[in-house]
């Protein structure tokens, strides 16, 4: 057989296509910017400020919420229930909501006549145009992530794991954390990291919830809108470059964790 057949060169063709269009618009970008404008970018305070911003909160959102996102993921995966399809079509509703839309639903919930607005005023905190807000508006749109990928990871365990140690007298509290939430790691932490970068990357829910302060996106916008494209490429190419490293950083040190965790159970083994 020709592995170099017309169909494999169709594929390859198709493939490059692609590939070419989800790296043309980027490279290009970066292309266009000059060493100029982009150490003029970097030194600005304002921008760095809305990048440590967006890093942060989306962080912070995607840590808070995984306390709760990771054992609900698990119910999802080990539990039926009356209702479970509709729970599951609920879940992934942000992925296909118009994000303006999810801003408007939760700017009536947050804002001080909403119900959680009432709550926050009542300790004397306003969630619009706060970063508690932005971290509320990113989690709702970014929580399917996590939750789909813990999910999937929880059904690749093997349940009989799961019995075998309840059998041996092991509390439920003690099976999902020694067994059921290491053999699903590598999902979880998979879900955490494309959580933290749709958080850090959502605009429409945000704008709505807080213009300021000023999320990465948000201020690429404005300098957008106020000064035009040449004033607002700068910053987009600053927060791709350091989404990047974040984005890698992360990626190594869960490699290295499981790295290690690999090399202990062989030792163990």
């Amino acid at each position: 057989m020709n592995r170099y057949g017309p169909f494999n060169w169709i594929l390859l063709l198709l493939s490059s296509l692609i590939l070419l269009f989800l790296i043309a618009p980027l490279l290009s970008m970066f292309i266009k910017t000059g060493p100029g404008e982009f150490f003029a970018t970097a030194a600005d305070k304002e921008v760095r400020a809305s990048i440590w911003l967006t890093i942060w909160v989306s962080f912070a959102s995607t840590l808070l919420f995984s306390v709760a996102a990771v054992p609900f993921a698990w119910i999802l995966a080990r539990k039926s229930f009356p209702g479970k399809s509709l729970v599951q079509g609920i879940i992934d509703l942000p992925v296909v909501l118009p994000h303006t839309a999810a801003g408007i639903a939760l700017l009536g919930f947050i804002s001080r006549e909403g119900v959680l607005g009432k709550a926050a005023s009542a300790v004397g905190l306003n969630l619009v145009n706060n970063p508690a807000g932005i971290a509320i508006a990113m989690a709702f749109v970014s929580l399917p992530f996590l939750i789909n990928a813990a999910r999937d990871g929880f059904a690749a365990v093997p349940e009989r794991l799961e019995k075998a140690g309840l059998n041996l007298g092991a509390s439920p509290s003690r099976v999902f954390f020694t067994i059921s939430l290491p053999l699903a790691r590598r999902s979880i932490v998979t879900g955490f990291v494309m959580m933290f970068a749709r958080g850090m990357s959502e605009f429409g829910a945000v704008v709505i919830i807080a213009y300021h302060p000023m999320i990465a996106p948000v201020l690429i916008y404005d300098r957008f809108s106020s000064f035009g494209l040449t004033y607002a490429r700068p910053a987009a190419v600053l927060f791709i470059l350091v989404a990047l490293v974040v984005f890698t950083l992360l990626r190594l040190l869960s490699g290295r964790r499981e790295t290690a965790i690999f090399k202990e159970e062989n030792a163990d083994a």
